[in-house]
């Protein structure tokens, strides 16, 4: 076996195979950058070597550096885990021309289908379905909208290179096609140095679903069931899991073997995924292969107990799989969420800064793979997902109850992050019934995330938390556990609802009325502490909480509400107090999030109208355009391509 390994990667995949070479026995080498200096997956490996600047494009995605760095520590092989150099042929050419081992495919199969038209040239040549479409390259914009009406929209622009929904764009019509083919080739060009792009079908109301394959170099490949990974945003998946609601044994069999039969065509070897869009009426489709490690695969590991960075390293060693078909099962439930450093109130901006506090939910049936830790920075160079939070149950609706209890404990202050959304999601009725398509986020939030809907009961039970805090935070004393103030309080959320209530002391908490319903909190919590674990009449509730502008925030199954709990006199002065009325920004184009400037559209004096396009703004590897609001006239261009913007910096002014 290997005594030494290199990652060449970060963050929560580098620590992941790190895990997995350890309890193999197996050193570890990682690589860093400047941005990623005293990060949490070069302090796991046993060694680390600085491999430059902080810009993928001049430290991770440089083969020589990667070569340079295994001969220096002697590495005997390379896991790429995902994205980076994980599909580059030439690196794995590189590596082969070292006499360092490639843990993935063979050269062929990375040729192959680590190339998008190559590889449905491939699946059509050998009988497995594919979306209609045009594999050969588009030349330019009007190519590209030539090509779209033959195909007929809606169609899907896609970086023949791509993935992690990098480089992918759907069109409508002939401007967004136009659109769509610039930035899908300016963000392949920035994330995986290859801008051919190709066009196919986007077959509307679809499921995406994806086939595990494990093939050993001595002629065995499985297929370890499937995935559902339906939940995307922008074509990046936010919530997946296994098995899929959707699949049944007969389809699952038609979709492994056709995974199978394609993987031994091209003489595959270790671990990958064959991705399929898959119709209401169980028709299925090729779409892609990855000849790599998915971000999502924690949820196959959990379900059939194989793990797969394990299996990878063995067969790159040569190391047959002891495993048969007939040996795979698929026992109980897992779902995956993908914490983002991104605000879903403001259409989810990639977010920066410090992690001032970061606590991960703990429990048996709760895995998290993460890259950082409290005090870690969130750069603007990489990927947005921090973290993945895996939850495991004997069936889906216990994994979905895991998952929402995993959300709610989940700590994470100093930067944005999508954690109430995942849990919105996951709460939502469509969800738990398991009607999924990729639409399902545009569908059930077409005016973006506002915060999840909360139950009459539900806030009612979050008023009694809120007394139960205030109380405890006047008295600072758990054996006084009812201020002696007043028995009556006003709880009010801003001056939209007020609530009456009264409360009593009890044993270990408070009992609140509220009309002639009695709310029995019990809870150890104590004033200083940011998550508040009770039994609410009996039932487990855990909630987050802070103080905002007065009021105490709780955060609870993706519902956030700030409650202020005052004496009746104190609740009717509130009243009467003025509201700041915020500053009239509609003169200005502001950033919406820290990054680059990659083009500003117009100049100064230019007429524009509400929709068009003003200027693009790059932030995390993903290219944002940013539109007029409505029509005007520009008086100033404060910012130009290059420049380098905080949140709310002004990029435009308007007369």
């Amino acid at each position: 076996m290997f005594k030494k390994i290199l990652i060449a990667n970060r963050g929560e995949i580098a620590c992941r195979v790190i895990r997995s070479a350890r309890a193999m026995g197996i050193k570890t080498v990682a690589v860093y950058s400047d941005a990623d200096d005293g990060a949490v997956h070069m302090q796991m490996a046993d060694e680390a070597v600085h491999i430059g600047p902080s810009a993928a494009a001049e430290s991770y995605l440089i083969i020589e550096k990667i070569i340079n760095a295994c001969k220096e520590t002697g590495a005997e092989a390379v896991h790429p885990g995902y994205g980076f150099l994980s599909e580059n042929q030439a690196f794995a050419d590189a590596l082969d021309e070292a006499g360092i081992a490639f843990i993935g495919p063979g050269k062929k199969a990375i040729a192959s289908m680590g190339d998008k038209i190559a590889s449905k040239k491939l699946a059509l040549d050998a009988g497995v379905n594919t979306v209609p479409g045009h594999m050969d390259l588009i030349e330019d914009a009007e190519h590209a909208v030539k090509i779209s009406k033959e195909i007929g929209y809606p169609v899907m622009i896609k970086a023949s290179a791509g993935g992690g929904g990098k480089g992918m764009r759907i069109a409508h019509d002939d401007e967004e096609a136009r659109e769509g083919f610039q930035s899908a080739k300016n963000e392949a060009i920035s994330s995986f140095g290859d801008d051919r792009i190709f066009i196919e079908k986007f077959v509307v109301d679809p499921r995406h679903i994806e086939i595990q394959v494990l093939a050993d170099k001595h002629g065995t490949c499985l297929y370890l069931g499937e995935r559902e990974c339906s939940v995307q945003r922008r074509h990046q998946k936010v919530i997946e899991e296994a098995p899929s609601p959707f699949v049944d044994e007969e389809l699952r069999k038609a979709m492994g073997e056709q995974a199978v039969a394609l993987a031994n065509v091209v003489d595959y070897h270790s671990a990958g995924t064959v991705e399929f869009i898959v119709g209401s009426d169980k028709s299925f489709y090729f779409l892609e292969m990855n000849t790599r490690l998915q971000v999502e695969h924690p949820v196959t590991e959990l379900i059939t107990g194989i793990d797969l960075v394990e299996q990878m390293i063995r067969v790159a060693y040569g190391e047959k799989l002891s495993l048969t078909q007939k040996d795979i099962k698929l026992t109980g439930w897992a779902l995956e969420s993908r914490l983002y450093a991104e605000d879903p109130y403001r259409g989810f901006l990639p977010s920066i800064g410090r992690l001032s506090r970061y606590k991960v939910p703990k429990g048996d049936n709760v895995r998290v793979d993460t890259g950082v830790t409290e005090g870690s920075e969130i750069t603007m160079f990489y990927d947005p997902m921090i973290a993945k939070l895996v939850t495991y149950g004997k069936d889906r609706n216990e994994a979905i109850e895991e998952m929402g209890r995993a959300l709610d404990a989940y700590e994470v202050s100093g930067i944005a992050h999508n954690i109430n959304f995942l849990n919105a999601v996951c709460n939502h009725p469509r969800f738990k019934a398991g009607n999924l398509t990729t639409g399902f986020i545009a569908e059930e939030y077409p005016e973006g995330f506002h915060g999840a809907p909360l139950s009459d009961e539900t806030y009612e039970k979050l008023v009694a938390i809120a007394v139960l805090v205030h109380l405890r935070s006047v008295s600072r004393s758990l054996k006084d556990v009812v201020a002696k103030a007043a028995e009556n309080w006003i709880v009010t959320e801003g001056k939209e609802k007020s609530i009456e209530i009264s409360a009593e002391d009890a044993k270990s908490g408070i009992d609140v009325k509220i009309g002639d319903r009695i709310i029995a909190v019990r809870s150890k919590w104590e004033p200083g502490k940011r998550r508040i674990k009770a039994k609410v009449n009996g039932a487990k509730m855990i909630a987050q909480l802070s103080l905002f502008r007065g009021a105490i925030r709780l955060t609870h199954g993706g519902a956030e509400v700030d409650l202020s709990v005052r004496t009746p006199n104190a609740a009717a002065l509130a009243e009467i107090m003025p509201v700041k009325v915020a500053p009239d920004m509609s003169k200005f184009l502001l950033c919406p999030m820290p990054g680059m400037v990659v083009s500003v559209n117009v100049n100064e004096g230019d007429e524009v109208k509400a929709g068009q396009a003003l200027a693009v703004v790059e932030a995390m590897k993903m290219e944002n355009i940013l539109r007029a609001e409505q029509d005007g006239v520009v008086s100033a261009v404060k910012a130009g391509a290059g420049d380098i913007l905080a949140v709310d910096d002004v990029i435009l002014e308007f007369e």
